[in-house]
């Protein structure tokens, strides 16, 4: 089983503690990382990519708030925050950073199985909407994507070159054989494209290519078949780059 990825930020010792104790009581998460100020968690967010973040109010160097703001638009997967201080006064400007809960220090065990009980249910119906809808007439090889604005396409994998996400809208789009690029509701993942088809391999962190046009790899670069063969593009971080030597020899 999966565990959803942890990360806390608090620079208080018994808090951090005492969070780290109860959480661990929960084999469905684990927790990755701790931080105990702005700077370290900006790192080990973007590192690590947790699913729920317990983010303490007040930090040496920044409030939570402001690290929410920084941020912000880097953020690209579905990441929970839960603020977890003793200022009870926060509570409104938490609700308004659109805070997935609040736990008050010191807290109960049942608060904290709460918090992390309706993580859960979110979570996992939020897996159950996003699974691909395949056709069965065609053996998983054409499969239906939404676009932002909720409509249905059907595509194949023939059909496509790669997938390529583009930071400055926070969404993927797919980069189609002679159609121009269709762009794919916010808030789908890496992971979920993947499972669309064995062909969908992803090379960096922006890119997910269709292994069956991939005829080299040349200077860190994907050199596609046509007709994306005048694609020069497709880099392949270090990470992925060892990845695909260990799935395909290569």
């Amino acid at each position: 089983m999966d565990r959803y990825k942890v990360i806390i930020v608090d620079d208080d010792d018994v808090a951090l503690e005492n969070l780290t104790f109860e959480l661990s009581k929960d084999v469905r998460f684990s927790l990755e990382k701790t931080a105990r100020n702005g700077k370290q968690a900006k790192k080990v967010i973007a590192k690590i990519q947790p699913d729920l973040l317990f983010l303490d109010v007040e930090m040496p160097d920044m409030t939570g708030m402001e690290l929410l703001e920084d941020i912000r638009d880097d953020v690209s997967w579905n990441m929970r925050v839960v603020f977890y201080t003793a200022y009870d006064k926060y509570m409104i400007q938490a609700i308004r950073e659109s805070a997935f809960d609040y736990l008050l220090k010191p807290f109960e065990e049942q608060e904290l199985k709460d918090i992390l009980a309706r993580f859960v249910k979110q979570a996992e119906a939020r897996q159950k909407a996003a699974l691909p809808m395949r056709m069965p007439l065609h053996s998983g090889q054409t499969f239906i994507v939404f676009t932002p604005t909720n409509d249905m396409r059907a595509l194949r994998s023939a059909e496509i070159g790669f997938f390529r996400y583009c930071s400055d809208r926070r969404q993927w789009e797919v980069v189609l054989n002679n159609q121009p690029p269709l762009v794919l509701r916010r808030g789908m993942t890496a992971e979920q494209i993947i499972q669309y088809s064995p062909c969908f391999v992803q090379i960096h962190q922006s890119y997910i290519i269709n292994i069956d046009y991939l005829m080299i790899i040349k200077d860190n670069k994907c050199i596609l078949y046509p007709p994306f063969d005048k694609i020069t593009e497709l880099l392949v971080s270090r990470k992925h780059k060892k990845e695909l030597q260990d799935r395909y020899c290569l």
